[in-house]
């Protein structure tokens, strides 16, 4: 098998099928304690220069989309602030070595982005420690299992409201005062936000709210502010937020509804983070890409 980014291979086997080796961790996953890592692009990445002098600040960047979104954006030349809770502050060490190793500076911001003067002292500080701010990544989020509506309580909902959305909210107004005409805004979304499971319904509530926010300020960030916003709807991607107080009946069969039979790698949402952050994609904004596998978002 191999993780080659490169050259042309069969999509289908060039990584693992559902993960064999599953352990279900209380929330959040820690990426350093999987058996099964996944591939967030430590070795397989290339970066290209694409993001030469960039600053960007990336929630949730210490394991799964957000660990290879930051590893991505610091090989293609961009300063790196990453957000993370305290608990995962072995995870981020990790990937500050990667973002150093491609000679790019990393800044660590471990705390909770359920609190809103968090999120605000975030910004200020990512702002003041890169020197400036250009690209945004509102990735943080929690996930879990529920039984369904009756089984969901009120603190769990709370919690996913807080930190999939409210997040978001906070963390974008603050950040907008610094982002000058040119720079982007890139929301992590998911397939839940339109076909949504009812194990994870809320959940799935947040992942909508994410899409329809990412819609709903497209023209204002534009026209007032020359300032790009877009979504990335992953599918099933094989990260440490499966195993977040996961089902392991359900993770064994990860990505097999999907046509490729397995789930995606981090690594293969890199990419398309990297195209939203730089000038490339100057002519998109307000748009929602789905990487799910062939499995869709409309």
């Amino acid at each position: 098998m191999s993780t080659d980014l490169i050259s042309m291979q069969d999509p289908r086997s060039q990584y693992p099928g559902p993960p064999s080796s599953i352990e279900i961790q209380s929330d959040p996953g820690i990426e350093t304690r999987m058996s099964e890592k996944p591939d967030c692009g430590e070795l397989s990445y290339k970066g290209s220069g694409r993001l030469a002098s960039r600053k960007a600040l990336l929630t949730g960047a210490d394991s799964g989309i957000g660990r290879a979104a930051a590893i991505a954006f610091a090989r293609e030349g961009a300063d790196v602030a990453i957000c993370y809770l305290p608990e995962e502050q072995e995870d981020a060490e990790e990937v500050a070595k990667y973002i150093r190793d491609a000679g790019r500076k990393a800044v660590l911001l471990p705390g909770d982005v359920s609190q809103e003067n968090f999120c605000e002292q975030l910004v200020a500080d990512a702002v003041d420690r890169l020197g400036g701010l250009d690209i945004l990544v509102n990735n943080a989020g929690k996930m879990g299992k529920t039984g369904g509506l009756l089984d969901t309580t009120t603190e769990r909902f709370d919690s996913l409201m807080k930190t999939n959305i409210y997040s978001m909210f906070w963390i974008t107004k603050a950040a907008v005062p610094h982002l000058k005409p040119g720079s982007s805004i890139i929301n992590t979304t998911s397939i839940q936000g339109f076909e949504p499971s009812g194990y994870i319904f809320d959940y799935a509530i947040t992942k909508a709210a994410i899409a329809n926010f990412t819609k709903g300020l497209k023209e204002a960030l534009m026209e007032e502010h020359g300032i790009r916003i877009n979504a990335i709807a992953p599918g099933p991607i094989w990260t440490p937020l499966q195993e977040a107080d996961g089902d392991k009946k359900k993770l064994k069969k990860l990505g097999e509804n999907t046509p490729y039979k397995r789930p995606g790698q981090p690594v293969e949402l890199a990419p398309v983070y990297v195209l939203l952050a730089s000038q490339e994609g100057s002519y998109i904004t307000g748009e929602i890409y789905g990487v799910t596998g062939g499995l869709g978002i409309i």
